[in-house]
């Protein structure tokens, strides 16, 4: 088996300029980092990563913690998460929490005596239980998607996210710009941050638009599809149904269509359907679904990258960082068929241009009887 010295001499340099190369702990001239990795290449060398381990008291392993890993969004977190880790040259392990509290603080346990040098979580609706074993044992940790606020004297952990708030009032503004008066939400699981915030930017929506706040028209779908489902029907069920529904999440969203199919309606023509969280066959539905698309992968890029600056400087002050969201325009808004229009922060249209309100909206507005 070859050795590191084996590919210095291969090289023509020293094992100290291997090692730089391969642990990217110097920066190492081009024609000289490329001699080394042909040399690593030719003699087909790997580190041994135990016995760096022993000696640098790392195992260049991330610990990461989400539950359904089987949800699309959280997919593409993973996605970045892996792509940014295998980049600075750290390997994964991977646990789902299942949203469960008592759950998420064994497998936490669990990665932590895997020795991995930090983790990232999307810490569940009690994280009283994950932010006590972090805190006792002093691991560096990045909470993903979900903000937790640390209790008084408690430790405070940096935090990666998207925006919630404004992009869900968007989707508020822009529903009543054409003609709706009841929008309902279909929000997540309660204690979240990111239902709170999307029920906040729900509720700025409808005061920005001048529409009154009903809470029969907040319902819990629990962030899940079953949730969903139960909860359309009950806003439904309402003496005054919404006409138009904004969802909180992908897995809620098709809980919603499931429900307004069973109860006969047809999205757009008998409700128009917003959501929160864009996903790959969005575009392929009929009507295409109107969406918040999150930066899902450049989260998870971003968690690692702030993880890993905060093992280079464990004494720094904890910080928040937000990535913003982009609004996806498509047809199950109730806007007329053309090409998916995809608006980035800072480069939308002014409020009274983006959110004209059609005229075929206008009139299947008044065909459904809107009420104020």
């Amino acid at each position: 088996m070859a050795t590191m010295a084996d590919v210095a001499r291969s090289a023509g340099v020293s094992v100290a300029t291997v090692s730089h190369v391969l642990n990217g702990t110097r920066p190492v001239l081009p024609h000289t980092r490329q001699a080394v990795l042909d040399a690593v290449e030719e003699l087909g060398y790997t580190t041994n990563t135990l016995a760096r381990s022993l000696v640098t008291a790392r195992t260049r392993s991330i610990g990461l913690a989400v539950s359904a890993i089987s949800n699309p969004y959280f997919t593409e977190i993973l996605q970045g998460v892996e792509a940014s880790a295998l980049e600075h040259g750290y390997s994964l392990l991977i646990a789902d929490p299942h949203d469960d509290p008592e759950h998420e603080r064994k497998v936490v346990q669990l990665l932590h005596e895997r020795r991995v040098d930090g983790m990232i979580v999307a810490p569940s609706a009690d994280p009283r239980g994950l932010l006590a074993y972090l805190g006792r044992h002093d691991v560096p940790a990045v909470f993903l998607d979900r903000l937790v606020d640390a209790p008084d004297g408690g430790p405070r952990f940096d935090q990666v996210c998207a925006d919630n708030a404004e992009p869900t009032s968007r989707l508020v503004t822009h529903l009543a710009g054409l003609g709706h008066r009841r929008i309902g939400l279909v929000a997540g699981r309660p204690g979240l941050s990111t239902t709170s915030e999307r029920i906040t930017g729900y509720r700025t929506g409808l005061a920005f638009a001048g529409l009154p706040y009903d809470e029969r028209l907040l319902v819990h779908g629990d962030s899940e599809s079953a949730g969903a489902e139960e909860a359309t029907a009950a806003l439904l069920s309402l003496a005054v149904p919404p006409t138009a529904l904004v969802t909180g999440n992908n897995a809620m969203t098709i809980g919603a269509l499931r429900a307004l199919r069973a109860h006969g309606l047809s999205v757009p023509g008998d409700i128009a359907l917003c959501c929160f969280d864009d996903f790959a066959w969005a575009d392929l539905f009929s009507p295409r679904l109107t969406a918040i698309a999150q930066p899902s992968r450049d989260i998870g890029a971003q968690a690692v990258r702030v993880l890993l600056e905060r093992l280079d400087e464990p004494d720094r002050p904890a910080r928040t960082l937000r990535l913003p969201c982009a609004f996806v325009h498509r047809t199950s808004c109730g806007c007329p068929e053309e090409p998916a229009r995809r608006e980035e922060p800072g480069q939308s249209l002014r409020l009274e241009q983006l959110d004209q309100p059609a005229q075929s909206a206008q009139s299947a507005q008044s065909e459904r009887g809107t009420v104020a």
